[in-house]
């Protein structure tokens, strides 16, 4: 079923004590009346790109998402180890896209889509109408149908799940420090990191050397540079997307830091903080003060809502299956980037959910949104793989280029100088540059602070950073 752009439609007027402050209307008008209207659900590297790919467009453009700011998700762990803080890797939407007049930003959650009136329901009671729909909503944690899990093992995913981290990383040392049982102060100083992607093998490089060299003069009681930290991944290497040689060399630093690597090993069960481990048949139990997850992905609700109101396909991940422009096969006008679409179209497996394959897809689809309007169309969406990076430690990282297979320090320079390049914003280029800086000269990490586990006050204090 192919859908054409019509005329939008107006709603009746109803009133909604809930938006009296906001406006009398529940749908949210044009600002420019007869333009073709873009919303964007969703302001991660998808949405933002194509947002930004829209600036000059004779269109107007609506991006939403629940939070007020973009996040430089590849420096999230970083903020966890306390090396970053928030607002060094947020950029506020609406700053962001100020210059651009044919643009606004809603700060809202998107609860509902109707793909034949052509509208977008939010969570207060708004809706927002659109000729084009772009979902960029990104995928949440997974533990395999252990959702009981997440209280003990947070993920990595946002702000809040960094400051978590933080927070249990650095109070399991304070906790250490205070206590004269030797089994639980062994316990405390165990850490686990579930997951030997790239995610998992930063979050164990980088904790590894806050335990072996930032912390190691800071107590009385306790040496830190005895704390254990173990990496789990059921394959068989870690860094499985990455050649084979390079996963040998990750595995080979991550040991040099200090951190003991397990493959072939799968979680079977969390408790408190007992961790119980399957390795081939060997079945085996051990005492961590701190469980971090970096394993699995899935589909946090928009794919399920898609597949509801527009019949659209999934995988088993619970990303949107698309067709070769990246628009749904039922509703060509309904495009999904980003994380959440299963694009399987280019070699013999999906786009992975890496900001780059985002960054193109968001892209191509507004240009292609421009291309329609002109009654003209774009070739099949191509990703051009510019390689694939992880760090590991200092002077230490993998990359995996087109030409070349770089590691140690030239791979390290590399890493450091793609980073710096894609954050959005001056400020956050030259924060960054500055803390790095100062972390290299002095092996200390400035944002070592534990703050309460209270959402709503992380909340303000992420916005606020800025």
């Amino acid at each position: 079923m192919q859908t054409v752009p019509r005329p939008l439609q107006s709603t009746a007027m109803v009133p909604d004590p809930v938006l009296e402050n906001l406006s009398p209307t529940v749908e949210v008008p044009p600002v420019t009346p007869g333009k073709p209207q873009v919303v964007i659900i969703g302001g991660g590297f998808g949405g933002l790109y194509a947002a930004q790919q829209l600036g000059r467009a004779d269109v107007e453009v609506t991006l939403i998402d629940k939070r007020n700011f973009h996040l430089f998700q590849p420096l999230l762990y970083q903020v966890a180890m306390g090396g970053l803080s928030p607002g060094d890797i947020a950029s506020p939407l609406r700053g962001v896209l100020s210059a651009q007049k044919n643009t606004r930003v809603l700060m809202g959650e998107v609860t509902d889509v109707d793909p034949e009136q052509q509208r977008v329901s939010l969570k207060d009671g708004r809706t927002i109408p659109y000729n084009s729909l772009i979902v960029a909503t990104g995928m949440s944690h997974f533990y395999f149908g252990r959702d009981d899990w997440a209280d003990v093992a947070p993920g990595l995913k946002t702000v809040e799940d960094a400051l978590e981290m933080r927070r249990r990383i650095f109070a399991a040392f304070e906790k250490a420090e205070n206590t004269t049982d030797p089994e639980l102060k062994k316990s405390l100083l165990t850490f686990v990191i579930v997951g030997g992607g790239p995610t998992g093998v930063e979050l164990a490089g980088s904790l590894a050397e806050l335990a072996h060299h930032t912390l190691r003069n800071d107590f009385r009681h306790i040496d830190t540079t005895a704390s254990r930290i173990l990496l789990i991944e059921g394959m068989d290497r870690v860094l499985p997307p990455f050649p084979p040689e390079l996963s040998a060399r990750a595995h080979a630093d991550l040991e040099k830091l200090g951190v003991e690597v397990l493959t072939k090993s799968l979680v079977t069960d969390i408790a408190g903080h007992q961790i119980t481990l399957k390795q081939g048949d060997e079945v085996s139990t051990l005492q961590a003060g701190t469980v971090l997850w970096a394993a699995g992905v899935r589909d946090p609700g928009m794919g399920g809502l898609l597949a509801d109101r527009t019949g659209a396909e999934r995988d088993r991940s619970g990303r949107v299956i698309v067709s070769h422009d990246l628009s749904l096969p039922t509703y060509s006008n309904i495009f999904v980037v980003g994380d959440l679409a299963h694009f399987a179209h280019q070699g013999d497996r999906p786009l992975p959910g890496v900001a780059p394959v985002a960054m193109q897809e968001g892209k191509y689809v507004a240009r292609l949104i421009q291309k329609r309007l002109q009654n003209e169309t774009l070739p099949a969406f191509e990703y051009k793989d510019s390689g694939s990076l992880a760090v590991i430690g200092r002077h230490a990282a993998v990359v995996n280029l087109p030409w070349a297979k770089l590691t140690g320090f030239p791979a390290w320079f590399v890493w450091l100088f793609v980073h710096i390049f894609y954050l959005i914003e001056f400020d956050n280029k030259l924060m960054v540059m500055t803390q790095w800086a100062a972390n290299y000269m002095t092996r200390k990490q400035g944002s070592r602070l534990i703050t309460e586990k209270v959402v709503e006050k992380v909340e303000v204090t992420a916005a606020g950073d800025r």
